[in-house]
């Protein structure tokens, strides 16, 4: 009888559009809009208080008798899963997913920020964007900006470049999976050519979060004196000891008591199509954890892009969706006119999770689909898009396709090339390696977030990592960063291997997306589908055998793939993202251009791997860095200082100190100074060593200036006294100028020092 509960009132509601979105018009070329992110609770109305769900509507706590009351508007409260005992959630303009956003292509979006939260900070970051240009707009957390404290707001501004679909949500802590998240859609700047629908995708709890499963991993879940499980994967691999209780579509589901096998009756997600249209859906995983697997009952569904960026058309069944991943997919509303369950599952082996959303055809009856899910056969397979692994067990009679097996649309988007000189290639394993300590960590690095804004201090980390402490068989804490050099193509081989693999790893990447030119996976048992082997492309090293190696310095097994000789690689139509799974045992092979000049932040987007220290920093084109945009706050930790000095600078700005290297407990650096007291040198350590610097006083008078910025070549001027090549710039190595007119010369233009008058010799008789 549960199934076929009237949802009448779920129509009405989607019908007139819950989540009200912001929409820029499509003349505009600056779009303003505000997210006010505040905490609320779930199954609470506005006036009505505490609610509960029946026959998919909702009443107020106190009605008995559901067949005269008058329901209450589900438009006003959060429901999640519809269970009764309220949770806090974290949401933005008192929605959960928040408003959608959708603007146009080359529109500059201001977004206004205010923290309403009453004892936490927040940022947001939007999810997919390069930010080119804008780097300080990304939205992490002493990387790109301070974070946003209660009372405040923060107003960010960008340009809106690549159409796609992309999202925003909160980057501190796990308040992602507390609810704060939205969609961020960016569309042609052409009117829309069919109707399209936004699907959010997410598991939920009714108790905790990536916080708390941060505390538990060191004793386990617990349920009523019960240990529960690890839930595991199709590949025979973990996922976490963290159990959802439920899946949501666009903060929609049901909690299912698996005991009495029925559920809460709770309202669900429709989506209202008309027979004979086509549907782009817009799929996004807002979740902190597992990848689902989405279908339509009765529906083929054409995979049309990855994470913003157009693919040819991949008709299948249906498509995997990852952590921070999106799909676009397009639906042919071309069955009989019906409801048919949109049903989506996690990749669990040993548990059910699940979810479901209504697809219902203009004209059919107000009641909940009857629908069944295709049955696969030996001679009918069923297709999966984006799958991590390679087989599923051998009686699902399930095909694979995996993701770099997609093409991109287009001939003119080509992988970048590998110039000699210009090519730089980097293992980076994301792992949990360690013996009675394993954090997460690239490379055996844990990820320690810096203090102060990273990029505007990249070269002044509070943690930088010291290769004497991490090496092969180490694991260390510290503020992993690569640098990659202005132009260059780097080669970035994302790792899942090592003695403590065994979870599939979303990877992020902020600033660029990324071309995906090879997967690599394990070794399958192709009867069950589960993991036997490692792939042996890769040489994990660590000098001790391949299942006890930490995998922190791996490189090629085949020393001939280096220089990106690697075979089989797609460099004509590659797909690009930027975000993609790494399969436990294998590697996924990505290239970029740097050519986005800021400090990026790379990480796992399962929120505990990344909490955890799963992440790494990318410091890109450093020279090019723009400077802060004015008034642009500044954050840093309160050191100890030698309080017996007398005379502190009032700001910080007054130096600029280089240290160059600390040889025999004597610090040797080069200070740019801004004032005539030096007395307060040795207090600027909090080590009690000798300093000896090399002062350089302006114009010998005092200053004090807001912008000084070590261009990171102090060793050179300080080895070298003459510099006869005059064919380039000492200030950025760049040619056509010198020093004295460079634009980058952040202390600004200066005259050039007066040319010595040579003295002739006098001769007899002058």
């Amino acid at each position: 009888m549960q199934r076929m509960v009237i949802f009448t009132q779920l129509l009405i509601c989607a019908i007139v559009d819950k989540v009200l979105s912001f929409e820029c018009d499509i003349s505009q070329e600056v779009c303003e809009t505000s997210l006010n992110i505040e905490h609320q609770l779930t199954m609470m109305h506005p006036t009505e208080k505490a609610v509960y769900p029946k026959n998919g509507k909702l009443y107020k706590y106190d009605v008995t008798n559901t067949k005269d009351a008058a329901h209450i508007t589900i438009d006003d409260v959060i429901t999640a899963d519809g269970w009764e005992t309220a949770r806090l959630v974290v949401v933005a303009n008192g929605t959960l997913p928040g408003p959608p956003i959708i603007v146009y292509e080359g529109q500059t979006v201001i977004v206004h920020v205010t923290n309403h939260l009453k004892s936490e900070e927040v940022t947001i970051h939007w999810h997919g964007l390069p930010q080119e240009g804008s780097p300080y707009m990304d939205g992490v957390p002493f990387l790109s900006q301070c974070p946003i404290s209660t009372g405040q707001t923060f107003i960010y501004k960008f340009i809106a470049s690549h159409k796609g679909t992309y999202w925003y949500h909160s980057h501190v802590g796990s308040q992602r999976s507390k609810g704060l998240f939205g969609a961020f859609i960016i569309r042609e700047r052409k009117p829309v050519e069919i109707e399209e629908h936004i699907l959010t995708i997410q598991e939920w709890n009714h108790d905790y979060d990536s916080d708390m499963e941060d505390a538990r991993m060191m004793f386990g879940g617990y349920d009523n004196r019960e240990k529960f499980q690890v839930s595991r994967s199709l590949d025979g691999q973990y996922f976490s000891s963290l159990k959802a209780h439920s899946g949501l579509i666009n903060g929609k589901g049901r909690f299912w008591d698996s005991h009495k096998n029925t559920h809460n009756e709770a309202p669900l997600e429709i989506f209202t199509v008309k027979q004979g249209n086509k549907y782009r859906f817009r799929i996004i995983g807002v979740g902190a954890l597992y990848p689902w697997t989405i279908s339509v009952d009765g529906h083929k569904i054409t995979v049309v892009a990855s994470d913003g960026f157009d693919v040819e058309p991949q008709i299948a069944d249906s498509v995997i969706i990852n952590a921070g991943e999106r799909y676009d997919v397009i639906i042919d509303a071309d069955q009989p006119i019906g409801n048919y369950w949109i049903r989506a599952k996690t990749l669990e082996s040993n548990r059910n999770t699940s979810v479901e959303a209504i697809l219902h055809y203009q004209g059919a009856s107000d009641t909940e689909p009857l629908s069944i899910p295709r049955t696969c056969t030996d001679t009918d397979k069923c297709l999966v898009v984006n799958c991590f692994f390679i087989y599923y067990p051998q009686n699902d009679f399930t095909l694979c396709l995996p993701v770099d097996k997609l093409k991109h649309n287009t001939d003119n988007d080509q992988a970048p090339k590998v110039i000699q000189g210009k090519f730089t290639e980097y293992f980076l394993n994301f792992a949990f390696p360690g013996k009675s300590f394993t954090p997460g960590s690239v490379n055996g690095r844990r990820f320690i977030s810096p203090t102060k804004i990273a990029l505007a201090n990249p070269k002044d980390m509070d943690y930088p990592c010291d290769n004497t402490e991490c090496d092969e068989q180490t694991i260390c804490n510290c503020t992993y960063s690569l640098n990659l050099k202005h132009g260059d193509t780097v080669q970035m081989v994302f790792l899942n291997m090592g003695s403590e693999k065994g979870w599939a790893h979303p990877i992020h990447m902020h600033g660029h997306t990324f071309y995906v030119l090879k997967m690599g996976y394990a070794q399958y048992d192709n009867r069950t589908g589960e993991m036997i082997g490692e792939n042996k492309d890769i040489d994990c090293r660590g000098g001790v055998a391949k299942n006890e190696s930490f995998c922190n310095d791996a490189t090629w097994s085949n020393s001939s793939w280096v220089n990106g000789n690697i075979p089989d690689l797609e460099l004509k139509k590659p797909v690009r993202k930027d975000t993609i799974i790494v399969p436990s045992g294998g590697y996924v092979v990505t290239r970029i251009v740097a050519d986005n000049p800021g400090v990026w932040f790379m990480h796992c987007h399962i929120e505990l791997h990344a909490t955890d220290g799963m992440a790494i920093i990318i410091n890109e084109s450093h020279v090019n860095h723009p400077s802060p945009p004015q008034n642009f706050p500044r954050c840093h930790s309160f050191q100890e200082y030698d309080s017996t000095i007398t005379q502190r600078p009032e700001d910080d700005d007054l130096f600029e100190i280089n240290v160059l290297s600390i040889v025999s407990d004597v610090i040797i650096c080069s200070i740019v100074l801004y004032s005539k007291s030096v007395s307060l040198l040795p207090g600027l350590f909090r080590r009690n060593t000798p300093v000896f610097c090399v002062t350089i006083l302006k114009d010998h008078a005092t200053r004090k200036s807001k912008v000084a910025k070590d261009n990171g070549r102090a060793k050179e001027f300080i080895k070298r006294k003459d510099y006869p090549d005059k064919s380039r710039c000492y200030e950025c190595g760049e040619e056509g100028h010198l020093s004295y007119k460079c634009p980058k010369n952040l202390l600004g233009e200066r005259e050039p020092p007066p040319k010595k008058e040579r003295k002739r010799k006098k001769f007899e008789g002058e």
